[in-house]
C-alpha cells in the first residue's frame, strides 16, 4: 500500500488533488496540531493562503484516551455516539470536560496567532488535517468554519477511514487514501511523530 514519506509530503499530494477542483482565492486552514504541516505543503502546491484552526478531543475523565467527542473555538460539542454510549455516558454528564477543552482551543488559538475568521467569508476553505479516524475532530472544526460563512467549504486529507468518511455526509471532502484495512492513521505514514506548539508556529513562520 502506498504510503507517505511525512506530512510534507501528504500535504503536496493533498495539494495536486486539490488543484483539480477550481478553488476561488482558497484558504487553507490545518487543523492543529498535525494538519498544519499537510496544509502548509498544500498550500505552496495552489500558491493559496493558510491559517491555523484548533479542535479539541473531549474525553472520559478516567480514560484520556478514548475520544468520545470533540469541540472547537465556536460552535456546539460533536459526539461520537457509540463510544459516548460504551462509556455510559451522556453529554450532559462532561460538560466540564467539553468547557475545559473549549478553553484550551481559545488558548491554543491565539497562542498559534490563528486568524482564518475574518478571512474565511465569501472565499472557498479547506479545512485540512492529517487524517481522519473517527471523523468528530474534523466535524467539530467543520462547523466553527461553516458560521464564518466560506463560499464554499472542503475537507481535505491524505488519510481518512471508510467509517468516518460515512459519518461526514454530504461534506465535501478529498481524501488521497482511504484504505479498506484502515487501522490508525500513523500506519500510512513513515515519520509520523508528535508536534509540538514550537513546532507548529515554526511551520507557520515558514
Amino acid at each position: 500500500m502506498h504510503r507517505f514519506a511525512d506530512r510534507t509530503a501528504a500535504g503536496h499530494a493533498l495539494g495536486e488533488q486539490l488543484a483539480g477542483l477550481g478553488l476561488d482565492r482558497p484558504l487553507l486552514v490545518g487543523l492543529a496540531r498535525g494538519g498544519v504541516p499537510v496544509a502548509v505543503a498544500a498550500a505552496a502546491v495552489l500558491g493559496a493562503d493558510v491559517d491555523v484552526g484548533v479542535a479539541r478531543k473531549i474525553t472520559a475523565p478516567e480514560r484520556p484516551e478514548a475520544g468520545l467527542g470533540a469541540v472547537a473555538v465556536d460552535g456546539e460539542p460533536v459526539w461520537f455516539e457509540r463510544a459516548l454510549h460504551h462509556a455510559g455516558l451522556t453529554p450532559e454528564a462532561l460538560a466540564d470536560a467539553v468547557a475545559a477543552e473549549r478553553a484550551e482551543a481559545v488558548r491554543r488559538e491565539a497562542a498559534y496567532g490563528a486568524g482564518w475568521r475574518p478571512r474565511a467569508a465569501g472565499r472557498d476553505v479547506v479545512l485540512v488535517d492529517d487524517g481522519i479516524a473517527t471523523g468528530v475532530t474534523v466535524r467539530a472544526a467543520l462547523g466553527a468554519i461553516a458560521a464564518a460563512r466560506p463560499a464554499r467549504l472542503v475537507l481535505g486529507v491524505p488519510v481518512a477511514s471508510p467509517p468516518s468518511l460515512a459519518r461526514l455526509g454530504d461534506v465535501e471532502v478529498v481524501a488521497v487514501l482511504v484504505p479498506e484495512d484502515f487501522r490508525a492513521v500513523g500506519d500510512l505514514y513513515d515519520d509520523f511523530g508528535q508536534l509540538s506548539d514550537d513546532d507548529v508556529r515554526r511551520v507557520l513562520d515558514r
